[in-house]
């Protein structure tokens, strides 16, 4: 059934996720600890009273789960709060480990990393369920202050785990992506209780119509795939524009997709294989999904095609080859392609599934609500390797289908609102350290967008890696990018600096 905006969810076959747009969510993407690596007992599950709604604290409490690492903790360190992503954390223990930037920190700085779950993800649910009359409760602001009530009430358990709230240890918030946009809009919004911030890849400005997300694929992925990808694209506008359903049909076809009822659900399913690019990372090769994809439709007889590609005709043919061998099993399996692809079906149990734990529905709330980020064609003059069928109202139509009780009508998602709150690209906080990669989709919802020109200074250092979607979080790829060691490494010298700083402010 469809499409929006994880990187952990980029690789989960269409059957699971039939909103195409939620496998590019902006999350940060899990990794495991190496085979051999000894952890200590981080798997443990604890939970906090948190309020289910900070304006009304008469609603009583919910359960929030959270996860604490004290190997390298000593009394006098930090404690390292990992703002929570929009999904179930259960697997982010190697994120408190010295394999992540939050764990190296931790290493340096003799601290204790933890790691919170967003209210209404996984199992850290102010309600049992997920309509639209419970979602009503999760908003940034109610997130931002879990984040807050969570550093300033808990008891930790750890020795002396009542004495280290925020003045009498410092705490040191780190988020990447959505969560990296926590950061600063926590350090915005609640400021004097995180005495420094780490925020990775943060899309710290919500935008609706956010055709830049392909900005950097076509940018950075090679010339010859992009050359073929837009003259498909702009050979579906044409006919599109012209009203040639026969030659639309002739086309999804070739891709196997004839039975999509809506052009705009083919043009989704195109979108596909450039989302794949969001689950790169820097030691990726040949062999990475995205990478198969282009030599699909770049290598013929063992020829690699110039830069300008093989043109429209071979393009469609080994493009729709590719899908019809390979990537339609690995997005649909065994279903038809109507009912793995099209999203015109409100009664569909992908919309009306309200049980907890289902990260696509309680993310597409706040996307409607106040983020955005419908991934979408370009404005016209412009480069396009994604249709300009797709245009933010396709994806808004989709709001109503999943929360007709709040919305008659498509939304007109409130991103001004959002950038005025918690000040967008205008942030300006003392001590938090920006990490952005050249090759990241979300880019330009970040500090490093083009054209912002945001300074980079020692109050608020912006670096940039050559990395993709939150490379900079992951200590294996600063070994094979040094790029990304220059941002990990000035990180750590910021950290090690401002927290030399810090004195406590009550005993």
């Amino acid at each position: 059934m469809w499409a929006l905006t994880s990187l952990l969810l980029a690789g989960i076959a269409r059957a699971v996720i039939p909103n195409a747009m939620l496998r590019a969510m902006p999350i940060i993407p899990k990794i495991s600890v190496p085979n051999g690596t000894v952890l200590p007992n981080i798997t443990t599950v604890y939970y906090f009273d948190q309020l289910i709604d900070h304006n009304n604290s008469e609603l009583g409490t919910f359960q929030q789960r959270y996860w604490i690492n004290l190997e390298f903790y000593k009394p006098g360190g930090p404690i390292i709060l990992m703002t929570p992503a929009e999904g179930n954390a259960d697997g982010s223990d190697a994120l408190l480990t010295n394999h992540s930037i939050t764990g190296l920190i931790a290493q340096q700085q003799n601290g204790a990393s933890i790691i919170t779950e967003h209210r209404f993800f996984g199992y850290s649910n102010p309600y049992d369920n997920l309509t639209s009359q419970s979602l009503a409760l999760l908003t940034i602001q109610q997130v931002i202050d879990d984040i807050a009530y969570f550093a300033t009430t808990a008891d930790l358990p750890m020795p002396g785990g009542d004495t280290v709230k925020p003045g009498q240890a410092p705490w040191i918030l780190v988020g990447g992506s959505y969560s990296g946009a926590l950061v600063s809009y926590t350090m915005v919004n609640k400021p004097g209780i995180f005495w420094a911030g780490y925020a990775s890849s943060a899309v710290v400005e919500a935008i609706a119509d956010y055709y830049d997300y392909f900005t950097p694929i076509r940018e950075h992925m090679p010339k010859n795939c992009s050359s073929d990808v837009q003259a498909v694209i702009a050979y579906l506008d044409e006919m599109y524009a012209a009203k040639d359903t026969a030659g639309i049909q002739t086309l999804q076809e070739a891709f196997s997709l004839g039975d999509l009822k809506h052009v705009g659900d083919f043009a989704t399913a195109l979108e596909y294989n450039l989302w794949d690019w969001q689950s790169m990372q820097p030691d990726d090769g040949s062999g990475s999904m995205f990478y198969e994809f282009c030599d699909a439709l770049e290598v013929k007889d063992g020829v690699n095609a110039g830069s300008d590609g093989w043109g429209l005709d071979n393009a469609i043919k080994s493009w729709g080859n590719y899908w019809n061998t390979t990537y339609y099993h690995y997005v649909c399996h065994d279903q038809d392609a109507e009912t793995c692809l099209g999203t015109f079906d409100p009664t569909d149990i992908y919309w009306t599934n309200i049980t907890v734990d289902n990260a696509n529905r309680s993310w597409f709330w706040m996307v409607c609500n106040q983020e955005g980020f419908y991934q979408v064609g370009p404005p016209e003059g412009q480069p396009a390797v994604v249709s300009r069928i797709l245009q933010p109202s396709f994806d808004e139509r989709q709001c109503v289908y999943m929360f007709p009780e709040a919305f008659a009508s498509p939304p007109n998602t409130h991103t001004a609102k959002t950038n005025a709150m918690y000040a967008g690209w205008n942030v300006n906080v003392s001590r938090l350290f920006f990490a952005n990669g050249l090759r990241d989709p979300w880019r330009g919802a970040t500090v490093s967008a083009d054209g912002l020109n945001k300074p980079n200074t020692t109050n608020m250092p912006i670096y940039e890696s050559d990395g993709f979607h939150c490379s900079d979080m992951f200590i294996d790829n600063g070994a094979v990018d040094p790029t990304i060691a220059v941002v990990q490494a000035a990180a750590l010298m910021y950290m090690k600096e401002w927290l030399a700083e810090w004195k406590p402010s009550v005993s």
